[in-house]
Parts: C-alpha cells; structure tokens; sequence
C-alpha cells in the first residue's frame, strides 16, 4: 500500500519540490541512522507526507544539511530533519515489514521473506519505542489478514481498520490537534486501503486473490461508484487537513492531498478506458466485417 501519497510534480515550483526532496531525504538519512542499509531500502514518498505535515504543525527545530549519498554520488543536496523525521521513520518501517509479512503469507514472495527476516529486529525496536500505540497498530494489522483470509466484502469495515492505523500514526501526540489528525488519517487511510484494492481488482480476480471490491466490481457502474467513493473520503481528508493551523510548507501538501494522491487513481481509471476502448472497438470491426 505503498505509493499512493505522493506529489503531482507538474503542479509545483521548482522550489517546492526542492523542499519537498530535502524532506525525503532527510527521511531516508533517519532510516540510515536508525536501521543501518536495510531500512534505509524501505524509503518511501509516504511517510515523506507525514514527516513534513508534523514538522510544519508543530514546527520543531529541523536540521539542515548538504550531503552527499548513494542515489546522489556527485554532488551534495539539502536533507531537512527533525523528530518527525525519526518518528515517520519507524512507522516506515514498521509498515514495510507488515508488507513483507503479507506479501509473504499471500503470495509466497521468497524475497519478501527474505527481507521481513532483516527487518524483524528493527520491527521489534519500534515495538518496544511506542508500546501501546505499536500493539494497536499490530492489532488491528492482524485482523485485516484474519478478515481478508475470511475473504470479508465488507469495503466500509475493510477500508476502516486500516484508517485507523492511520489515524493512530498520525495522532502522534495526546494534544489539541489529536482529534483532527486522528480523523485526517482515518480518512486518508480509507483512500489508501481502497485505492490499493481498485488498482489490484483485475490481477487479483485473475490469480484468486483476496480483493474487497470482486462483488462491486460486477456492478456495471463500479468505475463510477468507485470514483464517486474516493471523492468523498478525500474530501473528508482535506477538510480536516485545513482545520490544523499549518503555515509552513501548506502549498506542498495541498499538492499532495488535492492533487497528487490522485495519480496512481487517473493512471489506472486511463488505463482500463483504453483497454475498454479496444475491446470495444475490436468487437465493431468484426461486425463489420461480415462473412468471407
């Protein structure tokens, strides 16, 4: 469930998305730090989002620096880190051995074993550093897999559990704006948790794969009700998003939540028209053909 909360990066200044990258960056340094190479292998532009949505409600100290790194061996770029940074860190992590886990236990990925093996150390850690939180978190990961193995075509009860993981990453502190966060992210992890199933629909009806949308996928009008779905969660989202007094960066993350959540979503729904467009119009040429 990894790369849906991304930029649109058509839609920013060139010192937006340089902000932006010096945030991931700061992040994968985080995952460096903590985890050593084989967490720094789980960066993702996700945790990006909630690293910088933190650092610029609650505006602690961030460290910037000019480093030099793998990806970029020739010249140094900035890298900005805080302690959302650390934090957004261990909830990548914690969510790629997670995806390790399942991928392992759905699919039999040998290398997905082979990487959960590496990161269960480090799992172990974040368990131990947040305690009840974490516990919540693997709790509500292993009913997921219990109803999905149950093959459960509840979508709203489905997409809920895994809005409330989100909800608790996000709700980082026991303050004013824990209600708005916890909302914001119940709501974001619903898009997730169903973009993830919309996009997977085809390949998992093909391989007899779990997917909590094979019966809605019937309905003539899925594309339609699908969209229609996403709308309102990410409505819901946003209008939590605006209600946090955030001034630093607001115009990179409105990129994301009004605009970038949303390419993986028009990549696909193009995808599938066209696919539609040509099976359409193979079936009229031969139609038309009439007999030889």
């Amino acid at each position: 469930m990894f790369g849906y909360v991304i930029v649109n990066k058509g839609d920013m200044k060139f010192k937006e998305f340089d902000v932006y990258h010096s945030y991931y960056c700061g992040l994968c340094q985080a995952l460096r730090k903590r985890y050593g190479k084989a967490g720094q292998m789980s960066l993702s532009y996700d945790m990006t989002f909630l690293a910088m949505l933190l650092g610029s409600l609650y505006e602690p100290e961030t460290r910037t620096e000019n480093i030099k790194c793998i990806a970029h061996p020739f010249e140094k770029h900035v890298a900005r880190s805080n302690e959302f940074s650390l934090y957004a860190a261990d909830m990548n992590l914690l969510f790629t051995y997670y995806k390790c886990r399942d991928d392992w236990e759905d699919e039999r990925k040998m290398s997905r074993l082979a990487y959960g093996k590496l990161l269960k150390k480090a799992y172990r850690r974040v368990c131990c550093r947040y305690g009840e939180k974490a516990r919540r978190i693997d709790g509500l990961m292993r009913t997921i897999s219990q109803e999905e193995r149950k093959r459960n075509q509840d979508v709203d009860y489905m997409a809920g559990l895994f809005g409330e993981i989100m909800g608790e990453i996000m709700a980082v502190r026991k303050d004013e704006w824990q209600d708005n966060l916890r909302a914001m992210g119940n709501h974001l992890g619903k898009f997730i948790y169903l973009m993830d199933a919309y996009e997977d629909i085809e390949e998992d009806i093909r391989q007899n794969r779990y997917n909590p949308l094979i019966k809605r996928y019937e309905n003539p009008d899925f594309e339609e009700e699908i969209k229609t779905i996403l709308t309102m969660i990410m409505a819901n989202c946003c209008k939590e998003f605006e209600k946090l007094p955030v001034i630093d960066n607001v115009e990179i993350l409105r990129n994301i939540l009004y605009s970038g959540i949303w390419y993986r979503y028009e990549m696909v729904s193009k995808k599938r028209e066209e696919k539609l467009a040509g099976l359409t119009n193979g079936r009229q040429g031969v139609k038309n053909a009439g007999p030889i």
